[in-house]
């Protein structure tokens, strides 16, 4: 049975209609999870930080676990799934709950053409998030300080030329999450449950 703001959660989330973007033969299709776990206040959302590794976008960066879509996964689910399990050692077919789905989202700028499809999954008050070849560091945050005003910041993006963008982002423990996993938390947290108090039980 999931805790009473998991089910708060549940409910928020079945109100919500996914926007899904029509395939196009010349973007990319990557899928990643949003793995939310019990915990005194409230819940605790996971994300980790990416590793270091040269060609990769995203090198380093704070996000979801997930990644692009393969020719063996039948739907962008089990790319979630498939991903989830290869980055962390979490096997969401056998301990995860599948409680809702969020917005397609693609970056905005024109140089990177990739679809994400976010799923959001319910596990264990226990699960352990493990470090992997393409995972430097696992971070369980709580939702309530993702919310606090101090977490909310903007993160100065530097560019080839020497010019730079200016994004908002979210900070913990000096941590930055920017970009589209910044876009795919804040959607979440405009879903989310703020309170356990009587009522979402």
């Amino acid at each position: 049975m999931l805790d009473p703001a998991l089910r708060a959660l549940v409910r928020s989330l079945a109100t919500h209609r996914p926007i899904r973007v029509e395939p196009r033969p010349d973007f990319a299709q990557a899928s990643v999870a949003l793995l939310v776990r019990p915990a005194p206040t409230l819940f605790d959302v996971l994300l980790i930080r990416r590793a270091e590794r040269v060609g990769d976008p995203w090198s380093g960066h704070m996000a979801f676990p997930g990644g692009r879509r393969e020719p063996e996964d039948a739907t962008a689910l089990a790319t979630a799934i498939r991903e989830t399990e290869e980055e962390v050692r979490i096997d969401l077919a056998a301990s995860g709950t599948l409680i809702g789905a969020l917005d397609d989202i693609a970056p905005r700028g024109a140089s990177r053409k990739i679809v994400v499809s976010p799923f959001v999954f319910a596990v264990p008050e226990e699960t352990v998030a493990s470090t992997t070849p393409e995972v430097f560091a696992t971070h369980w945050i709580p939702v309530h300080r993702l919310r606090a005003r101090e977490a909310r910041g903007q993160y100065l993006h530097y560019l080839d030329t020497g010019a730079h963008m200016r994004f908002p982002a979210y900070t913990h423990e000096g941590q930055v999450i920017w970009g589209l996993t910044h876009r795919i938390l804040q959607q979440f947290l405009e879903l989310a449950p703020r309170s356990n108090a009587s009522g979402l039980k």
